[in-house]
């Protein structure tokens, strides 16, 4: 089970015994905090709970556990041909959190199937054994076969094929067009191919 939770401005996700660092908040150490849940995702088979009817009746406890100071973070701003040259230095002020309980709508349900399990484990893996045996089996329907057109040997194939195309506009072979293109020589030349 875990919880999304709006804290300064930024989104975390958290869980039961989680420590997490956010910006620095107003209260001492060891106050307590309530953190303003945006989704509660109690686990399981349960759906999660992101609507604000829903979320008024999450709660997400908090125990800050000390005040710290982030890394320091170096800040050096330079131009070059003009003499600019600007050093700074930077640390945020954070709080670690504690994450306690998370309290909502669906996680009592969810604590008591927990509990239930790990009770009685033997059973609810027999229980789940016996589900799965008793799931009826689906057999696939076979693949409609195709109508088988009849088979033609090979020459029947190449007769279809020029059956399908027309034959007024079939080509001359390369040899008549070629025969057609030549120009007609003159008679002295015929005559000297003769002889």
């Amino acid at each position: 089970m875990y919880a999304i939770v709006k804290v300064g401005g930024k989104q975390y996700r958290v869980e039961k015994g989680d420590s997490l660092l956010v910006d620095r908040m107003p209260e001492d150490e060891g106050a307590k905090v309530s953190l303003e849940p945006l989704l509660l995702a109690p686990g399981g088979e349960a759906a999660p709970l992101f609507k604000g009817d829903d979320l008024g009746k999450v709660s997400v406890e908090a125990t800050i556990t000390g005040h710290e100071r982030g890394p320091k973070i170096h800040v050096l701003k330079f131009k070059p041909k003009r003499g600019y040259k600007k050093r700074q230095g930077h640390r945020s002020e954070l709080t670690r959190l504690e994450i306690g309980d998370i309290q909502g709508a669906g996680t009592k349900a969810a604590a008591t199937k927990e509990a239930r399990s790990e009770a009685e484990p033997a059973q609810a893996k027999k229980d789940q054994g016996d589900k799965l045996e008793q799931a009826p089996k689906q057999k696939r329907p076979a693949p409609k076969a195709d109508p088988a057109e009849p088979k033609k040997a090979q020459g029947d194939k190449l007769e279809d094929v020029a059956k399908t195309k027309p034959t007024a506009t079939a080509k001359k072979p390369p040899t008549e067009e070629r025969a057609a293109k030549k120009p007609a020589a003159s008679k002295g030349e015929e005559e000297s191919d003769g002889s």
